[in-house]
């Protein structure tokens, strides 16, 4: 049979041996009895055994209560599993009289969703296990495992510490792979036995549903291979009329497949205990032994408890086993994605250097692909076959992030440069934009020793179909694999996601370096020019791919993002457009020697909404802001976009010169033209006599409305109140409240004034300031 007909077969082999109900087989072990109780305890089911253990034939015992056989007290604690979640268990020693005398049995009571179900093993000792007994008997083992750091020698130590309790022939540490294949990691044996160490075991020795119940049931005990199951009486619940389900009984009888598995191992008892790594079933301990084997309730609830020790400790072993490159791999992260988040052309940053980018995920060449330009890095294959891998990938890989150790078994055209890319990771930045990162590892030939000819399992049936059956031979059978490449590590497809990530956060950037060229603007009208060439044909083309890149993450990585992500997205949305309005609207500004403004009858209540709704979206603070209006302002004839940014700026500067703890802003208009106002500040004078910047109208009436901005704020020196209005005019280093280019109020102060307006300001230093403009 070829390798791919092999394949084919075992998997629907193996998907039809996955069906076997094994977790309802309708029998049980003989070394103990079982009885299905219904809700009432009352005797469902029994196992066909109660006369060997008990003198009484299961007909005795059907439809009796269960305090037939028990004493109260026993009954009582099998009671208390009626409240308990399923497979929940109550162990407990029980006294039963039967003719043979009094017998002491373990107990082992649990619930299942339609019975609850009680085990009964005889026992010698009337006694159940102290803590104290219990804790010295296995604190020692804990102690050294808990003391070893490489992750072999503790896996060994493992098998050592199992090995010493129950004293079977052969106990291994059997580990999976990604492929639920496992190989034998750890052994401790007899002298005379075979070696296991090393060997590799296929998916179909373990199949899923065996592998599902060893997730559930921790411990699974087979005492004697051999031994002929006993059926329950009666065969299905008389209730459900369905078979009795078994899963996390202890005394549950073995497929036919795993006795005969076994008995071709020479193993006449089994002992195995699962290790599990982050609910994932990682490996189990396998216990073999030559001849029947018995070993008590207590000692094997000993090693279970051992085996959830060592699956705590593990993951403190694997980091351990694999700390060193984990910490170079972050240190490099973290340096390569600093540079990349502070670079201008993020393409650059990724490939120049280029071997950082091949070293975060330790990759021996990469592609990058923007839209149809691509550029490589290391060994790779040509362009012509990484365009042609990428439209393989637009039709047959849906996850932003793949990775394969064996791309030409997937890509067929892969062969032709397996040398260089039998290993793939590609990462999708955007699947609209075709912005893709792939990584690129060579082919490595590997010698992979099986215990036994894997392809001995399946078995031709005459229809034509295979079957999966246990295998005779597990002597070493080597294997060598070809079209594979080392497989990726966890923490190197981390270090892909992070890339993503980073790049993501250049998107957001780019919008808060767009503002600060706003507040760079304005030297003269012939630079008021230049930027409005700049503005409409340089600037907008950034501009529209930081909006293009925001809705490609919102619609591409939605999944990927938590709700903060989702609204710094939409955030950046927002403030691309207000962008873009700026922008326009300083073009406006310029041509204004041409044109007229665009005047139009504007609800300021309306447009202030708007200022405030982008402004608390831009500030993460947002919520801690109080922005006051004392009343609905006024409707009047203005350019909406121009006094849109007169609001814009004002507002924010209010904020952004506020040291307070509780900051504030009011927002109004005055009406009643003449008199004083005391608002904290001394006497305001709203009159022409006492303040020149409120001017009269020709017919002596004062211009109405006049707008405020009022806040409680650092203030301003009275010095600096003519000077603030001047371009690019700073009272502050760069370094503090937030830096910035001094064109704010320069730019306020032209679009008033562009209006027939006027501007000005009252302030008092340490208690706030108030800007007056009005509009004609």
């Amino acid at each position: 049979m070829s390798q791919p007909e092999y394949t084919t077969a075992q998997a629907n082999a193996l998907t039809n041996h996955d069906r076997k109900p094994i977790h309802i087989p309708g029998s049980i072990q003989p070394h103990g009895i079982l009885l299905a109780l219904s809700n009432q305890l009352e005797i469902l089911q029994v196992s066909n055994n109660t006369q060997v253990y008990l003198c009484k034939a299961p007909e005795d015992l059907l439809s009796k209560p269960l305090s037939y056989l028990l004493e109260p007290q026993p009954v009582e604690i099998v009671k208390q599993c009626l409240v308990k979640k399923v497979g929940s268990a109550n162990a407990f020693k029980v006294l039963i009289n039967t003719l043979y005398g009094e017998i002491y049995f373990d107990a082992i009571a649990h619930r299942t969703e339609e019975a609850v179900i009680l085990e009964l093993e005889p026992t010698d000792s009337e006694f159940e296990m102290s803590f104290l007994n219990f804790h010295s008997f296995a604190s020692e083992a804990i102690a050294k495992m808990q003391k070893t750091s490489n992750l072999g020698e503790f896996l060994h130590l493992v098998a050592e510490e199992v090995q010493k309790i129950i004293g079977f022939d052969r106990v291994m540490v059997y580990q999976f792979d990604e492929s639920e294949a496992g190989s034998v990691v750890a052994e401790v044996k007899r002298e005379d036995l075979s070696p296991y160490l090393g060997l590799h075991y296929p998916a179909t020795d373990i199949p899923a549903q065996a592998r599902e119940l060893y997730t559930r049931c921790f411990l699974r005990f087979l005492p004697d291979l051999t031994a002929e199951p006993v059926k329950l009486v009666p065969t299905e619940n008389p209730t459900t009329h369905q078979h009795l389900d078994l899963s996390y009984c202890l005394l549950r009888s073995f497929d036919w497949c795993c006795t005969e598995y076994h008995q071709n191992m020479g193993v006449k008892a089994l002992l195995v205990i699962s290790i599990i790594q982050e609910q994932k079933l990682w490996g189990l301990i396998s216990c073999h032994h030559q001849t029947p084997k018995y070993i008590s309730y207590e000692v094997r609830k000993m090693c279970e408890f051992l085996g959830q020790i060592a699956s705590s400790e593990l993951a403190h072993k694997i980091s351990n086993s694999e700390w060193d490159y984990k910490v170079k791999l972050k240190s490099l992260q973290s340096e390569f994605l600093e540079s990349i988040s502070q670079a201008d052309n993020f393409i650059d940053a990724l490939i120049k250097p280029e071997i950082r980018l091949l070293d975060l995920v330790s990759a021996s060449g990469a592609a990058v692909c923007l839209d149809n330009e691509i550029t490589l890095v290391g060994t790779t294959p040509n362009i012509d076959e990484v365009r042609a891998l990428i439209e393989w990938a637009n039709t047959q890989v849906s996850d932003n992030l793949f990775a394969t150790d064996s791309l030409p078994k997937l890509y067929q055209e892969a062969l032709v440069f397996k040398d260089t890319a039998s290993g793939l990771l590609l990462l999708r930045i955007s699947k609209i934009r075709r912005y893709y990162i792939l990584w690129f590892r060579p082919e490595v030939l590997q010698t992979v020793h099986w215990a036994g000819n894997p392809q001995e399992s399946m078995q031709a049936q005459a229809d034509g179909s295979y079957t999966l059956s246990p295998r005779k031979s597990f002597e070493q059978w080597q294997e060598t694999v070809r079209l594979t490449s080392l497989p990726w590590k966890p923490c190197e497809l981390d270090s892909a996601i992070a890339l993503n990530n980073a790049i993501v956060g250049i998107v957001l950037s780019k919008a808060d370096e767009l503002a600060k060229i706003n507040l760079e603007l304005e030297r003269s009208n012939q630079e008021l020019a230049s930027f409005a060439y700049a503005a409409s044909h340089d600037l907008k083309e950034p501009l529209r791919g930081i909006y293009n890149f925001s809705t490609v993450l919102l619609e591409d990585y939605a999944q990927v993002l938590d709700d903060d992500g989702m609204e710094c997205l939409q955030t950046v949305v927002s403030l691309s457009v207000r962008m873009e309005t700026l922008i326009n609207a300083l073009l406006r500004l310029s041509q204004l020697g041409q044109a007229q403004l665009r005047l139009q009858a504007t609800d300021l209540n309306e447009l202030l909404n708007q200022v405030i709704d982008i402004f608390r979206a831009s500030r993460q603070d947002s919520g801690l802001v109080d922005i006051r209006i004392p009343r609905p302002l006024p409707t009047v004839l203005c350019d909406r976009v121009l006094v849109n940014e007169v609001f814009s700026n004002l507002l924010g500067n209010a904020f952004k010169y506020n040291d307070k703890t509780e900051q504030w802003v009011e927002i109004g208009y005055l009406d009643e033209g003449l008199g004083t106002r005391d608002w904290g500040l001394g006497k305001i004078f709203l009159n022409p006599i006492s303040n020149p910047h409120y001017p009269l109208s020709p017919d002596g009436a004062p211009p109405s409305p006049i707008f405020y901005i009022r806040d409680n704020g650092i203030g301003i020196p009275q010095h600096h109140l003519e000077t603030i209005f001047r371009l690019f005019k700073r009272l502050h280093s760069q370094q503090k409240y937030g830096g910035g280019a001094g064109a704010g109020l320069a730019i306020v102060k032209k679009i008033v004034e562009l209006h027939n307006g006027h501007i000005w300001v009252e302030s008092t230093v340490g208690v706030g300031s108030i800007f007056y403009f009005t509009l004609e």
